[in-house]
């Protein structure tokens, strides 16, 4: 038997992101300091997983959100972009590449999780393919380097989930959620918008298409800020917006549900929202992101 550590390469640094080390704090630190944070920490956070250049001074509005002294675990679910998923799955690595520093997997949850029976096991292929979970892993570093080697990660693929699981899943991770020690990161861009993405949806009422687009996603953003499952659920099955994290979403918001039985007090607040470029006809594209974060009172 080997004793070698399983690590996860940082295999989209170079290319949607630094891969220096110092240039990235540089950028890290100049979108942070334009953010400003609430006075309670975050509980979960929802943030973009695209490129920095595109959508590195939004994320940055969540992550001002986190408090290192008190965050010790950080979860992070994100979408299953290239391989087809119905449940989750969680990584075969044991480290996780930064251009930082190096991020330690929580064997110990990895292995109450195991026990469920929930959970499939992804590739490291699969797992260094996959951006949405790798993006934020800089940002994770940044925002807990006065903690690091307190801190351990939580990685989460999520599939094409049912509504029935993103329930048992939400259930699952509830009594994660229910820890101050634990951090969320949920990984969603917002509309992707164009021939492209097959997804062309105008409300010529909002005026230019960016507007409708613009309109769409905080219609979205509002349901999400309820924090009620079914709604978000059905405004999905209405419009069909293209919210690449929609299953993660789901499973936070079935999650907080669980939570608000016992009468736990919680809200969410979306604090930036940005676009890759102005749709203003049919051959544009763009993508949208957000940033929000839940405060558990």
């Amino acid at each position: 038997m080997s004793n070698r550590t399983v690590c996860r390469e940082a295999s989209h640094a170079g290319s949607w992101y630094a891969a220096s080390g110092s240039q990235l704090n540089t950028q890290l630190e100049g979108w942070l300091s334009q953010a400003q944070s609430t006075v309670t920490p975050a509980r979960a956070i929802i943030a973009p997983h695209a490129g920095y250049s595109y959508c590195g001074a939004c994320a940055a509005h969540a992550y001002k959100q986190i408090d290192p002294s008190v965050t010790r675990r950080v979860f992070i679910l994100g979408p299953s972009h290239h391989v087809p998923l119905s449940r989750c799955a969680l990584s075969s690595a044991e480290v996780y590449k930064t251009p930082l520093y190096d991020l330690r997997i929580d064997q110990n949850v990895y292995a109450d999780l195991w026990k469920t029976g929930m959970f499939e096991r992804m590739s490291l292929q699969t797992d260094e393919d996959e951006h949405s979970i790798e993006m934020h892993l800089p940002y994770t570093a940044k925002a807990m380097e006065s903690h690091k080697d307190e801190l351990s990660i939580v990685p989460v693929l999520v599939g094409a989930l049912s509504e029935s699981k993103e329930q048992d899943y939400g259930k699952l991770l509830s009594r994660y959620l229910a820890d101050p020690s634990n951090l969320f990161i949920i990984s969603s861009d917002f509309c992707h918008w164009g021939q492209r993405f097959r997804y062309t949806y105008y409300d010529e009422a909002q005026g230019e298409i960016h507007r409708s687009i613009e309109h769409l996603d905080k219609m979205g953003m509002g349901i999400i800020e309820t924090l009620d499952p079914m709604s978000f659920t059905n405004y999905l099955k209405k419009y069909h917006n293209t919210i690449c994290g929609r299953h993660p979403i789901g499973v936070l918001l079935n999650a907080v549900s669980e939570l608000r039985k016992s009468g736990t007090e919680m809200n969410f607040s979306f604090l930036n929202y940005a676009q890759s470029s102005q749709c203003r006809n049919w051959q544009d594209s763009s993508v949208s992101y957000a940033a929000g974060a839940l405060i558990v009172h």
